[in-house]
């Protein structure tokens, strides 16, 4: 996927000092990418300090000077941006400190009482105790409040840059327009084997560039969602099939068992038609018999 402006086009771009006009150039060289968000004004993202057009959940870090995927945040204790490649590294980092924390402070908390009790002998190692456990405990409540904040944002699939300003689409904003339901949202940042959650290896699925939505079917303007002016296929139910997802990376967020895609039921009726052509020609000729 090519979220660049190709050289025609750049030029083009630069020439031209109406948005207007800077907006039709975007509009037609993003028709063919996976990119449903927009500004508050509804124009189409674009970074003019990285020159590309800015995929769904993106935003530029002015701290790191670059346009981060799936940006969460710029942590300074880290001393790197929170997004895409990493978040699930940044989850694991508050789980393992959380748990740290909790272990010095558990193991320190006889030694604490034994101070306050006076059963402690007078030396000063007694503060370091003290200090020890003061540390501990501050740190794990600091650390206990983000983590439940941010296994809040998974549950609901949104960043904390969402979470305090909803992405915009096409049909105007909405805070869960990314939420695919619980098991999948974790999915997306925990990957689909849940032996490897806990490891700090990379899982995530996706390619950060594009993401499964479901208001994907209400963008008339990217190629694959349903087109108006067709009917809506149905099955043998009569239920409305879903369109096929983004991409083949995405299928294990939005496939189910319980889903029939579309392309799937057009491949049936295709197959279908020389059976009914072979039954119209077995019909007439068994009249051309008769007469």
């Amino acid at each position: 996927m090519k979220f660049r402006l190709i050289k025609a086009d750049k030029e083009q771009y630069d020439r031209e000092e109406r948005p207007e006009a800077q907006q039709e150039i975007l509009r037609r060289a993003a028709k063919d990418l996976p990119v449903y968000t927009r500004t508050a004004n509804g124009a189409i993202r674009y970074c003019d300090r990285c020159q590309v057009i800015k995929p769904d959940r993106c935003h530029h870090c002015s701290a790191c000077d670059m346009c981060v995927l799936k940006m969460d945040h710029h942590c300074p204790w880290v001393n790197n941006c929170v997004g895409f490649s990493n978040y699930k590294y940044f989850m694991l980092f508050l789980a393992y400190s959380l748990l740290y924390c909790l272990f010095i402070a558990a193991t320190v908390l006889q030694y604490f009482i034994k101070f306050w009790t006076g059963d402690l002998p007078d030396t000063h190692a007694k503060f370091h105790v003290l200090f020890l456990f003061f540390v501990a405990a501050m740190f794990f409540i600091s650390l206990l409040s983000l983590f439940s904040y941010h296994c809040w944002l998974v549950s609901k699939n949104r960043s904390t840059i969402e979470a305090f300003r909803a992405p915009v689409f096409r049909n105007g904003p909405d805070k869960n327009g990314f939420s695919l339901g619980f098991t999948k949202n974790l999915k997306q940042v925990y990957g689909d084997q849940g032996k490897y959650w806990l490891l700090p290896i990379f899982t995530s699925l996706g390619d950060g560039c594009s993401y499964p939505t479901r208001l994907v079917s209400q963008d008339p303007e990217q190629p694959n969602s349903i087109n108006h002016t067709e009917p809506a296929k149905n099955n043998a139910d009569g239920q409305t099939l879903p369109p096929r997802p983004l991409s083949e990376s995405q299928n294990r967020l939005l496939g189910g068992t319980d889903q029939h895609w579309i392309d799937e039921e057009s491949d049936e009726e295709s197959s279908q038609v020389p059976n009914q052509n072979a039954a119209v020609s077995i019909d007439e000729e068994s009249t051309k018999h008769s007469t």
